[in-house]
C-alpha cells in the first residue's frame, strides 16, 4: 500500500512516516499544499493523510482540487483545528475521515487501516491463493500451513503480487506500489526482492507460484509449469 503524507511539520512528518513504513507502507512526504497535490496527481496513492494547515494551498483546497479531478481515494484529514465546524467542512468536500492533533499513534494506525478495509480486497483480514495466506492483522504470512518471515518489502511485493493473481505485475508497477518516490530504477532491488521472496515461498514447495517474465515482470499463478522465458 502507498500512501502520501502531507505535512509541512517536518518532526511529526518523521514520526508518521517511520511509523506507516514499519507497517510495510511506501510513504512519500510533501510539505506543503501545492506539493502535495502535485505528486497526488502524479502517483497512484491507496490513501493521502492530509495536514489542514499548510504552505502555499491549505488542506482543504488540496482536497477539493483533487475531488473536482475525479479522485476517489481515500483521505485522512489532520489538522489542531477541534471545532465541528472545521470537521464537518472537511467530510463534506470529501474526507473519509478525521484525526485532530494531538494524537496517539496507535489510534492514527488503527484510521489508517480501517480507510485500507473498506477497499474490495482489504475488506478481510486476509488474503489468500493457493496455500499461500496473509494475514494483514499479525503482518503473518504461511504456505501450507507453515509460517514464513518476511521483509516488509517482501510483504508488500508479495501482496501485491497476490492481488493480480494471473496477472503480469511489471517492475514499474512494484516500485509504484511497493517503494517510494525516491526509488533508484536503476537498481537491482526489485529483482533481489522478488528472488529473495521466491526462495521462502516457492523453495521448498510445490507447485512454484512466483514466475519471471524477464524484460516484462513477474506473475503469481499457480500450477506446476514455470512460466519464465
Amino acid at each position: 500500500m502507498r500512501i502520501l503524507e502531507v505535512e509541512d511539520e517536518e518532526k511529526v512528518g518523521r514520526f508518521l512516516s517511520r511509523g506507516l513504513k514499519e507497517e510495510s507502507f511506501s510513504v512519500d512526504i510533501a510539505k506543503d499544499g501545492e506539493e502535495g497535490l502535485f505528486l497526488a496527481r502524479t502517483n497512484p496513492y491507496d490513501l493521502i493523510v492530509l495536514d489542514v494547515l499548510l504552505p502555499k494551498k491549505d488542506g482543504f483546497q488540496v482536497l477539493r482540487e483533487l475531488r473536482a479531478a475525479g479522485w476517489r481515494g481515500r483521505v485522512l484529514m489532520l489538522t489542531a483545528r477541534d471545532s465541528v465546524a472545521d470537521r464537518v467542512h472537511g467530510l463534506d468536500l470529501g474526507a473519509d475521515d478525521y484525526l485532530v492533533k494531538p494524537f496517539a499513534f496507535a489510534e492514527f494506525l488503527a484510521r489508517v487501516r480501517a480507510l485500507l478495509r473498506r477497499d474490495a480486497l482489504e475488506s478481510s483480514r486476509f488474503l489468500q491463493v493457493a496455500d499461500v495466506v496473509l494475514n494483514f492483522k499479525t503482518r503473518s504470512v504461511t504456505r501450507a500451513g507453515k509460517e514464513i518471515t518476511l521483509t516488509p518489502k517482501e510483504f508488500g511485493v508479495l501482496d501485491h503480487l497476490m492481488r493480480h493473481e494471473g496477472e503480469v505485475v511489471t517492475r514499474t508497477d512494484l516500485a509504484e506500489h511497493v517503494w517510494d518516490e525516491n526509488f533508484d530504477s536503476f537498481s537491482n532491488v526489485i529483482d533481489v526482492t522478488v528472488y529473495h521472496l521466491r526462495e521462502k515461498i516457492d523453495r521448498d514447495f510445490e507447485p512454484p507460484l512466483i514466475h519471471t517474465l524477464r524484460g516484462v515482470g513477474y506473475i503469481l499463478k499457480p500450477g506446476g509449469q514455470s512460466l519464465e522465458n
